[in-house]
């Protein structure tokens, strides 16, 4: 995960806690269930990502192994 995907989650999530937050506070069930949303959001593409680095680090592992015989 790029150092600017990681900002960028981490920019969605703080953005849909301050949604959840104000749309609680002024009983805006609509914003409050948006930032929820944009918070999934944020969880699921960083879950991605995370995979996304793991098989790429196992597949460097296994090319290393290979390369070693």
């Amino acid at each position: 995960m790029g150092v600017g995907d990681k900002a960028d989650n981490q920019f969605e999530d703080l953005g849909g806690k301050a949604k959840e937050g104000v749309g609680k506070a002024t009983g805006d069930e609509s914003l409050e269930r948006e930032g929820q949303g944009d918070q999934l959001s944020a969880k699921a593409k960083k879950v991605g990502e995370s995979a996304k680095d793991f098989a790429k680090d196992a597949g460097d592992k296994a090319k290393d192994l290979f390369n070693k015989k």
